[in-house]
C-alpha cells in the first residue's frame, strides 16, 4: 500500500512538472509570434551575382523601379549642389558700427595726440572714414562657408574663383541673387580701406586711420543655417525613389542567367511592392497562424531533442526555463532591431546565444539551440540567406572555439576566431555575389566587430544565471579547481596528505575522463574536494600520520570504522556549509559507493570470531556513483591510495594492483548506476597503471633471451 501510494506521489509530480513545462512552452512560442513581423514574405530568395534557380518571373502587374542607395545618393549631391545658401541683411549692424566710429574718433584722436600735427584736422578723417565704411557696408561682409566653396572642387586646392558661390540674400522679405565674388569678406574689406586710404592724399596718418577704421568692419549678411537647412530638405524630399517602370507582363528573370544589377533591382523593387500590398491587403490572422505552425515545430524540435538526449534538463524546468528565456531576449532584441530600422542587423550579438548555452550546458545543446534559433530568426530578418549563413558558421566557430574550457584566456580568443570568421565568410558572400574586390568596404566589417565585442557579455549573463537558477558552469569549476581556495588551502594545512593523495586523485581522474569523454573540469573539482571531511580528524587517517603512532590502537574495530566512514557525511556538511555546487557534494557522497571498509572487518572478524558482525557499522552509506565522472573518481581514489602501500612498486605489481581493486569494485556493482563500460573502465585502467609507473619511475625489465641478436645480419 505505501508503494502504491509512493507511486501515486510520484506520478501526480511528474504530471504537474510537466503541465508546467507545456505552458512554458506554449508560452515562449506566443511570445515569439508577437515578436514576428506579420506581413508576408516575399516567396522568392535571391542574390545578385547568382543564378536565377526558379521559372522565368514575369511581372503580375505595372511598378516602378527602386533607385539604389548608390544613386539616390548621386541624385542627392546633385541637388544640394543646386541649392544656394541664404543669408539675411543687418541693416542694424552697419549702423551701430558707423555711429561708433563717430563716437569714438574724437577720443581716438586725443589719445593719439593727432592735434600736434600740422595740417591735419579730425574732420577730414572722419568724412574719409564714413565714406569707406559706408561703401563696404553697401556693398557687403560676408564670411564665405566652407561647405559651399567646396562644391567648386577640392577645398585643399581652391583659387579665388573657385572659392566663390551664388547666394541668396533676403532682406525685407525680398530676395536677391548675388555672389560672393561681388561681396566684401572682412579680410577684403580691411584690404579695400587700406588700399584707398592709401590712395587719398588728404590723409597724412595713413595707416593710423587704417588700423581705427580696423575695428569697426564686420560682417553684415548673416548666413540664415536654419532657413537653408529647411530649403535643402524641401528638396531633398522632391527626389524621386524610382527610375523607370516595368511593365505587366514583361519579363524580369530568366531561369538560370545570372542575376545582374538591374534585374537585382526590379526583384528588389518587386519585393517591395508586393510587401507593401501584402500589408494593406493580406490577412494578418492567416499570417500570425502560419508562424504559429513554423514556430511550434521549431520549439517541440527542441524538446524532442531534450527529451531524448539531455533528459536531465528536460525533466529539470528551471533548465528548461532558462533556455526559453534566452531564446525569446535574442529573438526579442533581433525583431525590435528590424522594427527600429538599425544600420545593420549584425550589432545583434547573435554569437553570445550559443556562447551561453555551451557554457552552461554541453557542445550538443548549444548546437541544436543555435541552430532551431537561426532558422527561426531567417523567418523575419532581411537577406535571409546571408544571415543564417554567417550567424550559423559564426556559431559554431563560438561553440567549438569554448570546447574545453580552462583558461579564462579562451573567452578572448575565441572572440578573435569568431571576428576572423565573420570577416572571412563576409569577403566570401560579397565576392560570389558582385565578383569584384572593389566591392568590398571595410566599414562594413563594423558591424561584426561591434557584435564580437557586445559578445563578451555573455559571460557577465552566465555568471547571472549560475547564480539565479543554480548552474554549475565550467567557469565554476575553474574557479573551484583552484588551489588557493579557502576550503583548498585550509585541507592543505590540516591534513597535508589528505591534501597530496586528492591532487593525484584528480590527476589520475582528469587525465582518465579526458580518455574515455566526460567533463575533466567537474571530475578534478571532485577530486580535490572528496576528502575534505578528513580535515576533522585528519590523524585518524594513514596519510596524515608522520609520527609513527596510530590513534586506532586505542579504539575497537567499530569504532575506528566509524570515524573512517565519518569523514564522508562531514564532508558533505562542510561542503553545504561554504557553498559548494550540489554536483561536486556528489563525488562526495559516492566516491565510496556503498563498499566495506574492509581492514578493521577483518580485524573484527579476527578478533571476534564466535561473535555476530553488524556489516552496516562497516559499510559506506553511499550512494553508488552514478555517472562517468564519479565511477572514475571511485577507482582513481582507491588505486591511488592502495598504491601507496606498494613496497617495491613494479611493473607487475602495479598492474596487478590497479587490475585488483577495479574488480572488486566490479563485483561489488559499484557502477551498476554509472553510464560507464567496461570499454571505458579498461581504458581507465589503462591510464591509471602508466601514470602510477611514471609516478613511481618504473622501469621496464627486459628479459634478454627475447633480444635478437643482430651480430650475425
Amino acid at each position: 500500500m505505501a508503494k502504491l501510494k509512493i507511486n501515486y506521489i510520484r506520478g501526480k509530480n511528474q504530471s504537474n512538472s510537466f503541465i508546467v513545462k507545456f505552458a512554458m512552452v506554449i508560452l515562449a512560442i506566443v511570445l515569439i509570434c508577437i515578436f514576428l513581423p506579420k506581413q508576408p514574405r516575399f516567396r522568392y530568395e535571391f542574390q545578385k551575382g547568382k543564378a536565377w534557380n526558379h521559372d522565368n518571373l514575369v511581372s503580375p502587374y505595372n511598378f516602378a523601379i527602386l533607385k539604389t542607395q548608390e544613386e539616390l545618393n548621386r541624385d542627392k549631391e546633385q541637388i544640394l549642389k543646386t541649392v544656394q545658401p541664404i543669408y539675411n541683411l543687418n541693416i542694424s549692424i552697419s549702423k551701430e558700427q558707423i555711429d561708433q566710429f563717430n563716437t569714438d574718433i574724437a577720443e581716438k584722436w586725443q589719445i593719439s595726440n593727432m592735434d600736434s600735427l600740422i595740417d591735419q584736422n579730425m574732420e577730414s578723417y572722419q568724412s574719409v572714414g564714413n565714406a569707406l565704411l559706408n561703401y563696404v557696408y553697401n556693398r557687403g561682409i560676408v564670411s564665405l562657408n566652407n561647405r559651399y566653396q567646396n562644391k567648386g572642387g577640392n577645398s585643399d586646392k581652391l583659387d579665388r574663383t573657385q572659392s566663390q558661390y551664388n547666394f541668396t540674400l533676403i532682406h525685407e522679405n525680398i530676395a536677391q541673387q548675388k555672389n560672393t565674388a561681388d561681396i566684401f569678406t572682412i579680410e577684403s574689406a580691411n584690404q579695400y580701406v587700406s588700399e584707398a586710404i592709401q590712395k587719398n592724399t588728404k590723409i597724412g596718418k595713413k595707416n593710423w586711420l587704417t588700423e581705427v577704421l580696423k575695428n569697426y568692419i564686420t560682417i553684415n549678411y548673416i548666413f540664415d543655417e536654419n532657413l537653408t537647412n529647411k530649403v535643402e530638405q524641401n528638396a531633398l524630399a522632391n527626389i524621386s525613389m524610382t527610375r523607370g517602370v516595368v511593365q505587366k507582363g514583361e519579363l524580369i528573370a530568366e531561369k538560370d542567367k545570372i542575376i545582374n544589377n538591374e534585374t537585382y533591382q526590379k526583384l528588389e523593387s518587386l519585393r517591395k511592392v508586393f510587401e507593401d500590398e501584402a500589408r494593406i491587403s493580406g490577412n494578418q490572422n492567416f499570417v500570425a497562424f502560419g508562424q504559429f505552425i513554423m514556430i511550434s515545430l521549431c520549439i517541440t524540435l527542441l524538446m524532442v531533442f531534450l527529451y531524448f538526449f539531455r533528459t536531465s534538463i528536460y525533466y529539470n524546468n528551471r533548465l528548461v526555463f532558462i533556455i526559453l528565456i534566452v531564446i525569446l531576449a535574442m529573438l526579442g532584441v533581433l525583431s525590435w532591431a528590424i522594427n527600429m530600422k538599425i544600420p545593420n542587423l549584425y550589432y545583434i550579438p547573435y554569437c553570445s546565444v550559443p556562447i551561453i548555452f555551451r557554457v552552461l550546458f554541453d557542445t550538443r545543446v548549444a548546437l541544436n539551440i543555435h541552430l532551431l534559433m537561426v532558422l527561426i530568426a531567417a523567418l523575419f530578418v532581411p537577406n535571409s540567406y546571408e544571415f543564417v549563413f554567417l550567424q550559423f558558421i559564426a556559431g559554431m566557430v563560438a561553440i567549438y572555439s569554448i570546447k574545453t574550457l580552462v583558461k579564462r584566456e579562451q573567452f578572448l580568443l575565441s572572440s578573435l576566431v569568431i571576428l576572423a570568421t565573420y570577416i572571412v565568410a563576409y569577403l566570401g558572400l560579397v565576392l560570389t555575389r558582385n565578383g569584384s574586390i572593389n566591392s568590398i568596404y571595410w566599414i562594413d566589417v563594423v558591424p561584426f566587430i561591434v557584435s564580437v565585442g557586445l559578445t563578451l557579455l555573455a559571460y557577465p549573463l552566465i555568471y547571472a544565471f549560475e547564480r539565479l537558477f543554480g548552474i554549475v558552469s565550467d567557469l565554476t569549476l575553474m574557479e573551484l579547481t583552484n588551489s588557493n581556495s579557502r576550503l583548498l588551502r585550509e585541507l592543505s594545512l590540516k591534513a597535508p596528505g589528505t591534501f597530496q593523495h586528492s591532487l593525484q586523485v584528480a590527476n589520475l581522474a582528469e587525465a582518465a575522463i579526458y580518455k574515455i569523454g566526460g567533463n575533466p573540469l567537474l571530475v578534478r573539482a571532485g577530486a580535490l574536494y572528496h576528502d575534505i571531511g578528513k580535515m576533522l580528524n585528519p590523524l585518524f587517517f594513514i596519510e596524515n600520520q608522520k609520527s609513527g603512532t596510530n590513534p586506532h590502537e586505542e579504539l575497537t574495530p567499530e569504532q575506528s570504522a566509524q570515524i573512517i566512514i565519518s569523514h564522508v557525511h562531514k564532508g558533505v556538511e562542510m561542503a553545504k556549509k561554504n557553498l559548494l555546487p550540489e554536483v561536486v557534494i556528489d563525488f562526495i557522497r559516492s566516491h565510496h559507493g556503498t563498499t566495506r571498509v574492509d581492514y578493521f572487518y577483518n580485524v573484527f572478524l579476527k578478533n571476534n570470531p564466535d561473535k555476530l558482525v553488524d556489516e552496516s557499522i562497516f559499510r559506506y552509506p553511499g550512494p553508488i556513483p552514478f555517472s562517468k565522472e564519479t565511477a572514475v573518481l571511485m577507482m582513481a581514489d582507491s588505486v591511488e591510495a592502495a598504491s601507496r602501500a606498494l613496497k617495491e612498486p613494479t611493473e607487475a605489481s602495479i598492474n596487478g594492483l590497479v587490475d585488483k581493486i577495479i574488480d572488486y569494485k566490479i563485483t561489488q556493482r559499484q557502477f551498476m548506476d554509472a553510464n560507464i563500460t567496461m570499454r571505458d573502465i579498461t581504458e581507465v585502467s589503462d591510464i591509471f597503471k602508466a601514470m602510477l609507473k611514471s609516478i613511481y619511475h618504473v622501469r621496464i625489465d627486459y628479459d634478454v633471451n627475447k633480444k635478437i641478436d643482430n651480430t650475425s645480419v
